[in-house]
Parts: structure tokens; C-alpha cells; sequence
């Protein structure tokens, strides 16, 4: 089994460059583990104070949970993933079934910063993207699916998304084997990648000249 780490802030183009790595592999060679899947949750909290919690701290993660769940893939054991609502701030009854795949994508903004996952990664890539694009993108994405105005976007960046983005986000790329510039449009960076992972893939047996 392969591991590959995709960090990178808010906006950056993380789900893109998965996709294009998904879309370039065989069919259902690959599991992906969305961070945002493992956010703690604040049900025991009243809506009005789960609002007030900083999402982009990595204590707001169960780092455990999610450590655990990519050993026991690597296992070979399936998984059932934990679900997230955004609107709610709450996990989900429901969960997701994902059976143990040749390569495993773990994705989100803060996945460089935990030493015991950033230990099990085969790989640990950083896309990188201008902050301007990126707050376009998050503004678009949270009207759209998360219910938030414009406004709203813009005060939360201000807020919260910059300050965490510098403390966090950003010195994790240290830790980074590939940097992506340009976010999921750089086609160059994330073909040399997914050239990677098949030539991985191939010395280990598992993919055919």
C-alpha cells in the first residue's frame, strides 16, 4: 500500500489534484481520507457555541481516530469512515465503507502537521495557490455548499482562515516531498506525480508495464 499526504490551504486545488490522481490510476486503486471526515464531534455544544470553534486548529481533528483507521488499512482491514456536517458541526450517524486499495490518499488542509500520520506517509506533497485565488474559491464553495454569504466568507478569512493559514498551513510545506504550485491547474506537477505513484506501484508488482 501506498500513503500520500495532499496538504495545503483553503481553496488551494487539494481536491483537484486528488481527482486528477484518481482519474490517471485503474479503476479502484485508490481510497481517499478526507480530514474534514474525522473533525471531533460537537454535539454535546449548543449550535450557537459549535459556530464560535476555530475549524482550522488541528486540536478540532481526531488525529487517533484517523492514525488508526490508515493502520488498519495497511492491514488490509476495511474501514468504516466517519461523516461530517459542515452545516451542523456535528458527525453523522452514517458512516462510509472503504476496503483497504493499492494507494490511499489522506487529503486535507492540516495532514502535514500531525508526526504520527506525516510518519506513515509514503509521500507528502503541498499544493500551493496564490491567497487571492484561494479566497475566491472559498467563497464560491461555502455560498454554494455550505450556506454562507459572501460576507460571511470574507470576515471567517479575515478572522480565522489567514492567522491559521500562517501559523499552520503554511510551515507545514517544510515537511512536503513535492510542492505543486498553482494549485490543481498545474498539469505538469501533477503528471510528474501520478508518474511517480505508477512507477511505485509498478517495482511493487501491483501495476503491469
Amino acid at each position: 500500500m501506498l500513503i500520500i499526504g495532499i496538504a495545503g490551504g483553503t481553496g488551494s486545488g487539494k481536491t483537484t489534484v486528488v481527482d486528477r490522481i484518481i482519474r490517471a490510476l485503474p479503476p479502484g486503486e485508490v481510497a481517499v481520507l478526507p480530514q474534514d471526515n474525522y473533525y471531533k464531534d460537537l454535539s454535546h455544544l449548543k449550535p450557537e457555541e459549535r459556530q464560535k470553534i476555530n475549524f482550522d486548529e488541528p486540536k478540532t481533528i481526531e488525529w487517533s481516530l484517523l492514525v488508526e483507521q490508515l493502520k488498519q488499512l495497511s492491514e488490509g482491514k476495511t474501514i468504516e469512515m466517519p461523516t461530517y456536517s459542515y452545516l451542523t458541526c456535528t458527525r453523522q450517524k452514517e458512516t462510509v465503507t472503504v476496503h483497504p486499495r493499492d494507494v490511499v490518499i489522506v487529503e486535507g488542509i492540516l495532514v502535514l502537521c500531525d508526526p504520527v500520520l506525516r510518519d506513515m506517509m509514503d509521500i507528502k506533497c503541498f499544493v500551493d495557490a496564490d491567497a487571492d485565488d484561494r479566497l475566491i474559491r472559498v467563497i464560491s464553495r461555502d455560498c454554494i455548499e455550505r450556506g454562507r454569504t459572501p460576507q460571511m466568507v470574507i470576515d471567517r478569512y479575515e478572522r480565522v482562515l489567514k492567522p491559521m493559514h500562517c501559523q499552520y498551513i503554511e510551515p507545514s510545506k517544510r515537511f512536503a516531498d513535492l510542492i505543486i504550485p498553482q494549485g490543481g491547474t498545474n498539469k505538469v506537477a501533477i503528471g510528474l506525480l501520478t508518474d511517480f505513484i505508477e512507477a511505485r506501484l509498478r517495482r511493487s508488482g501491483v501495476c503491469k508495464q
